[in-house]
């Protein structure tokens, strides 16, 4: 059960109402999970939703790539809400169903496809070190360019909050079609 009690939208008040239309008439086309809490506090909300907009839906990377990046930092923060929402949608951009998978038990994929690889190093390194090797740095920015790396350091920046969000509001699954194992080391999604 969430920590925070849930709202009606005939209880918003002017402002929050106007972030929820906006949110609605969007991309996302509804207000779900941690944008449901954002909406407590409007000013967080508005401005988290707009970044968490162009993470989602405006950056360099591909939505199979981009996808990647987020279900490996809701699975390096046990976001379970998150990895049911973004899990399928990677698999549908494209990442094989056997690496989401992997992915899922906290462990990196033998990956085929060098970007794919170079994405998922980059964010796991981001995830579990804090930072990227000067080696997984390089590699992202030879195969991808500088702007994918500073894409990607805002999506798994975002998608960090929201995974915190999650955990911290306790904000329960939609559906229990997508578990997530308990895993307490990522130390396998590192590079071999």
């Amino acid at each position: 059960m969430t920590r925070i009690k849930d709202w009606k939208v005939e209880e918003l008040t002017k402002e929050q109402k106007e972030i929820h239309d906006t949110i609605i008439s969007g991309p996302r086309g509804h207000v779900v999970g941690p944008l449901r809490i954002w909406l407590n506090n409007p000013g967080l909300a508005k401005s988290a939703q707009t970044v968490g907009a162009y993470a989602r839906y405006g950056t360099c990377l591909s939505k199979g790539l981009s996808e990647l990046a987020i279900i490996v930092t809701g699975r390096v923060w046990s976001a379970a809400f998150e990895w049911e929402h973004h899990a399928p949608l990677a698999i549908e951009g494209g990442i094989d169903p056997e690496h989401v998978k992997v992915i899922s038990l906290g462990q990196k994929p033998n990956f085929q496809n060098a970007e794919e690889e170079a994405v998922f190093d980059f964010a796991a390194e981001a995830n579990i070190l804090k930072n990227v090797t000067d080696a997984t740095y390089q590699k992202l920015v030879d195969l991808l360019g500088e702007n994918a790396a500073i894409d990607l350091v805002g999506i798994c920046g975002y998608y960090s909050l929201i995974s915190m969000t999650l955990n911290v509001f306790k904000v329960p699954n939609d559906t229990d079609k997508w578990p997530l194992p308990e895993v307490s080391d990522f130390s396998k999604m590192l590079k071999n």
